[in-house]
């Protein structure tokens, strides 16, 4: 700073810069909804944390309706030791049972919602903390895993408790208060038809969301830079049908594929473009939203093809 409290001259002409880079972006996006699935280092680190309620909170405050859908599994991991409740993992989903439901009800809704929220209503934004289960947001059904034996070859159904995957979303509610000024921060538990609560994955209610709000964007963050090529270079934008031929291929392996699966179902569903991002990476949602390089890997429907939301 100057004596006078101002910023050097070279930095004001650079923060002008990105201001005048920006505004073309800012007109794109002005009055769009984005949905942004939050999880990861980015929401392990204090600093990246700080950085994402205020870069949250900074596009309500321009015109854009952002929506948070977050994970937690850290902390469920935590509390589920601290209770001395066994937990395991089957294709990297939690096994839950009656008893691991109401603790992961309690930390996902209670104390990671709240500070997720938190970090929103500290930049200066208004959000509000709900789940899948509030204002009748979204539906479950059990989620049905089918392994095969390696020894037998045999297919079986695997019973993973009370894990859920979305069957029906009504966004009325996230209308309702986005249209009020304030941002939802979903956690991401869902009812079953018959009063049952489910653990859902936060990649898939975060596309299932997308999808049914018709979001301009869905925000996936994520610990890895986006969806490589063969040369370990990042791919920075794929086709509906090029994301699937390189599930097929192998290109896309491991788990970026249920990461890319969650994006190509939200395109399908009626969002117009998913992107893998870096949430390592300080501000990532506004280098995607607001650069012209963007940030991570965008997936976007085939122009030949109609979204289907059923």
């Amino acid at each position: 700073m100057t004596d006078k409290g101002l910023p050097p001259v070279g930095d004001a002409m650079q923060q002008a810069a990105t201001l005048a880079g920006a505004l073309p972006y800012l007109r794109r996006y002005a009055g769009d909804t984005i949905v942004v699935k939050y999880g990861g280092h980015a929401m392990g680190n204090a600093e990246l944390a700080k950085g994402f309620g205020s870069d949250i909170g900074l596009l309500k405050l321009i015109g854009i309706n952002p929506i948070v859908v977050h994970g937690g599994g850290p902390q469920i991991n935590s509390m589920l030791e601290r209770l001395q409740v066994r937990s395991h993992f089957v294709d990297g989903l939690r096994v839950t049972d009656e008893s691991a439901i109401d603790i992961i009800e309690m930390v996902l809704c209670g104390s990671v919602n709240k500070q997720v929220a938190g970090l929103i209503n500290r930049a200066g934004a208004l959000a509000v903390g709900i789940s899948g289960k509030d204002g009748g947001l979204i539906k479950a059904r059990k989620l049905v895993r089918k392994v095969k034996d390696p020894a037998s070859g045999i297919e079986q159904t695997l019973d993973l408790g009370f894990v859920g995957e979305p069957d029906r979303v009504d966004p009325q509610v996230l209308y309702a208060l986005s249209g009020s000024g304030l941002i939802p921060v979903i956690a991401p538990i869902a009812a079953g038809y018959a009063g049952e609560t489910y653990n859902v994955n936060a990649d898939t209610i975060a596309g299932a969301v997308a999808g049914a709000v018709h979001a301009t964007r869905l925000l996936m963050l994520t610990d890895v830079p986006g969806v490589l090529d063969a040369d370990g270079k990042l791919i920075p934008e794929l086709t509906a049908a090029q994301a699937r031929k390189g599930i097929e291929s192998g290109m896309i392996s491991g788990g970026m594929i249920p990461k890319v699966e969650t994006c190509l179902e939200a395109v399908r569903k009626g969002a117009k473009a998913a992107v893998i991002v870096d949430g390592r990476v300080p501000h990532a949602c506004l280098l995607e939203l607001f650069t012209e390089a963007g940030s991570g890997t965008m997936i976007r429907r085939d122009e030949n093809e109609d979204y289907n939301p059923a």
